[in-house]
């Protein structure tokens, strides 16, 4: 297994960067999720729950910099006493990307948003370089790519979007000009939140472009029921060979527990286009983005984890025998 902290410093994902980079204060304003916002019902049931209805995200109103040197370090110490002498392949600590933190907190400060996000990408190399340093994985969130096709920036066309896209991996990747590329990947989704997800942009329209991230691995939703069938994007998609793919084979909204031989099936048939080297195993997304919302209980979490492994042996046995 590939094991993390679970994020536990963190009171979500991408939001956690307030407390550790100078510039942001006062409130951004709150979003419109284009495939929730046709259904008002499912929109009530979304934004009424209390875990998203009391966030609040500050917007950048000063220059950005560096505030707390230390949490990071404390999370690269937490991981490494945690696993120490465990039985783990590996382990990884989750960041966020410059694309994502542009996301969530609105720019009224920098003259323009090129300028806004390089701003972001030299101020997040410092944790960056602090992770891979420690011998640890980085990955990072970078919803970007897709989630913010029908929310952030659902009012631009596709060429548009992609040309918004682009920038971003520009900037992650100068963020990452001092970080070796076998020691960072990436993760794209469209918005872990319970929803239609009917204007989720196809992965076809940007796996291009995350492919010119300079990591080694892009971990992926392939499980849940609007993704689940782009598996045969890799029919005509070459993927790079010093990448590796991690396709989402568990859904992280869902407290069914899928079945190992459905696990093994998911694994196989991507393995099957892309080379069985080029692939592992992961989960759509995360169990608890947000301190206070959680589609799945933690105990399933477990379960669903212990199919996962066994469901990763039998794609194996399949694929080596």
């Amino acid at each position: 297994d590939i094991v993390n902290d679970g994020e536990m410093s963190k009171p979500s994902y991408a939001t956690y960067i307030k407390d550790r980079l100078a510039g942001f204060g006062g409130e951004s304003n709150s979003f419109v999720y284009q495939d929730v916002a046709e259904f008002p019902k499912m929109a009530e049931r979304v934004f009424n729950d209390p875990g998203r209805s009391r966030r609040k995200t500050p917007g950048c109103n000063a220059e950005i910099s560096v505030s707390d040197r230390e949490a990071v370090v404390s999370d690269t110490e937490n991981l490494i006493a945690a696993t120490d002498g465990a039985d783990v392949a590996g382990r990884f600590l989750t960041g966020a990307s410059p694309g994502v933190i542009s996301l969530f907190f609105a720019n009224t400060h920098y003259p323009d948003f090129e300028t806004y996000i390089f701003a972001i990408a030299d101020a997040m190399r410092y944790e960056y370089e602090a992770v891979t340093n420690a011998g640890i994985m980085l990955q990072l969130d970078c919803p970007d790519l897709g989630m913010g096709r029908h929310i952030q920036y659902a009012d631009l066309d596709l060429p548009e979007f992609r040309k918004r896209a682009e920038l971003h991996v520009e900037a992650l990747n100068h963020a990452l000009a001092n970080v070796p590329k076998d020691m960072v990947r990436i993760h794209l989704c469209w918005g872990n939140y319970e929803g239609p997800h009917h204007c989720d942009v196809p992965l076809a329209d940007v796996i291009d472009i995350a492919f010119k991230a300079n990591v080694s691995g892009i971990s992926f939703e392939a499980a849940n029921p609007r993704h689940a069938h782009e598996y045969t994007v890799f029919d005509d998609v070459k993927v790079p060979d010093d990448v590796v793919l991690i396709p989402g084979v568990l859904e992280s909204k869902s407290n069914f527990i899928e079945h190992p031989d459905l696990i093994a099936q998911r694994i196989v048939r991507i393995a099957e286009r892309v080379g069985r080297e080029q692939v592992v195993a992961g989960t759509d997304c995360g169990y608890g983005t947000w301190v206070g919302q959680a589609a799945v209980e933690p105990e399933i979490v477990w379960a669903k984890f212990a199919a996962m492994a066994d469901g990763a042996r039998r794609a194996s046995d399949i694929l080596w025998r």
